[in-house]
């Protein structure tokens, strides 16, 4: 399936207002079950760096800034920085910070192979990004490179456990634009370890509880979307389907799962390298 067109059609939709925009963040926090993880370690994050003034974010890989939203609104003296390699998705989310009137937050165009900033961010976020990356070693030094000393890096990424929707070798994966199908544990472990990063914890998501509901709530209607007629369809399915997606998307993330479609990965930069 080829996702960024699905995902261009969608920006369209819910980028006409400031209104429909946060209407299509609060959707995607509420479906991504991702979300539901990313969100929980960025508390997390808050709670450990209470005390630390000049808090600065990098959302490495933005998309359509739904991270980069919540993380500005969550304290206004973050310093968030927003970068993305799609030109027209970096233009559509400096609109509509602008238009909401959040000053904390800064976007432009980057490649993660060649971007970094030496020592600068207190947290690096990056959300369904490395399965789209050749490159990913690269990317991992940039990241470390770019973390003050102490820096926490966070990751969500599809596992080598059906990730992508991959269940065996002859399969392809779900995504067209993935150019790896899940990385395992122990990959990500030892790409992460080279380049310096300590302190690692890997966990899966999506275990049986989230792999039904990601199903239900995101691989389902992605189907029904190629097909515009189909688009009033999907209110009245959702209606049916969502109570169920959330207690399967909180039970997810309140058990720990032997394994899982997804990975989160937190990695430290070491204060003495």
């Amino acid at each position: 399936m080829h996702y960024e067109r699905i995902k261009e059609r969608l920006g369209k939709v819910f980028g006409t207002s400031v209104l429909l925009r946060k209407f299509f963040y609060r959707l995607l926090n509420i479906l991504l079950l991702r979300t539901w993880h990313i969100h929980k370690e960025i508390k997390n994050f808050r709670r450990k760096y209470k005390h630390v003034e000049n808090i600065s974010i990098l959302d490495a890989g933005s998309g359509f800034g739904q991270y980069t939203y919540y993380l500005a609104k969550k304290n206004p003296n973050w310093q968030i920085e927003s970068i993305d390699i799609n030109d027209s998705e970096i233009k559509a989310c400096n609109d509509f910070f602008e238009k909401a009137g959040l000053k904390n937050i800064s976007c432009k165009v980057a490649d993660l192979t060649n971007f970094s900033n030496p020592e600068k961010y207190d947290m690096i976020l990056s959300v369904d990004v490395m399965e789209h990356i050749e490159n990913d070693q690269a990317v991992f030094y940039n990241f470390f490179e770019s973390l003050k000393k102490n820096g926490m890096l966070i990751i969500s990424t599809p596992s080598d456990i059906g990730g992508s929707d991959v269940t065996n070798d002859k399969k392809e994966s779900f995504i067209d634009e993935h150019v790896r199908d899940g990385y395992s544990k122990n990959d990500i472990f030892l790409k992460l370890k080279k380049v310096g990063f300590k302190n690692l914890d890997i966990y899966y998501t999506y275990g049986k509880y989230g792999k039904l509901s990601w199903r239900l709530s995101m691989k389902y209607p992605l189907f029904l979307i190629k097909h515009k007629w189909m688009l009033p369809v999907l209110f009245f399915y959702y209606i049916i389907v969502m109570p169920f997606c959330l207690l399967l998307n909180f039970a997810d993330t309140r058990i720990n799962n032997k394994k899982g479609t997804g990975l989160i990965v937190k990695a430290y930069k070491p204060i003495n390298n």
